[in-house]
């Protein structure tokens, strides 16, 4: 597959050849269903919880005689049906992880790539890299080019100048290709790759 190469201008600077492999098949919503959720389990903190009725701290003393009250038979203030008792089955801190096989989560990152090489969202780029770090200027350079919403992927690191300008703009994000991950492919509307982002791609998911 060829794809022509622009600069942050959007000047023409000769095209490049992408691996079908990775950028040219059928896309699957089952297999990138199961890879974000499998993204977004790990990154829940698993930090809620709420006391069960062994840690709540009231008498033990039965709280009123078996029979001839007229009421229900109780013999603890610290069950789940009185204001303050324990909850019952409630929320444990626990991890929400759970294991999933390196060829599916490689295989959804090839399959989110070719998904916005299908629908020609798409974009690559020379270089992402600015003069000084203006986060106007560089919102000037994304309306030329039709970006609204954008992940920005270069190679082993991000221009430090240019991580500055695109920090304070709403829907663009800029990552290094060892960050790439389903997810951020999906959540943004375009993806703007560099050439050395393509180059460690292909070496990553050959």
């Amino acid at each position: 597959m060829k794809k022509p190469v622009i600069t942050l201008d959007g000047a023409p600077a000769g095209d490049i050849e992408l691996d079908d492999a990775i950028f040219g098949l059928e896309p699957r919503a089952d297999i990138l269903h199961r890879v974000v959720n499998w993204q977004l389990s790990k990154r829940r903190a698993g930090t809620r919880r709420t006391m069960t009725r062994a840690e709540i701290n009231r008498t033990k003393k039965k709280i009123y005689k078996q029979k001839g009250t007229g009421q229900a038979r109780h013999g603890s203030a610290r069950v789940p049906q009185f204001r303050g008792g324990g909850r019952a089955m409630g929320p444990v801190v626990r991890s929400h992880e759970f294991d999933l096989p390196k060829k599916v989560r490689r295989l959804g990152l090839k399959l989110a790539l070719s998904s916005k090489a299908r629908a020609d969202k798409l974009v690559i780029v020379e270089a992402a890299s600015v003069a000084e770090a203006k986060t106007k200027l560089l919102a000037s350079s994304f309306k030329k080019l039709g970006l609204s919403s954008a992940l920005i992927v270069d190679g082993a690191q991000v221009d430090a100048m240019f991580e500055r300008a695109v920090r304070n703009l709403v829907h663009f994000q800029a990552l290094p290709s060892q960050g790439l991950n389903v997810y951020d492919i999906l959540k943004r509307d375009t993806l703007v790759l560099t050439k050395a982002a393509v180059a460690q791609i292909a070496e990553r998911l050959q």
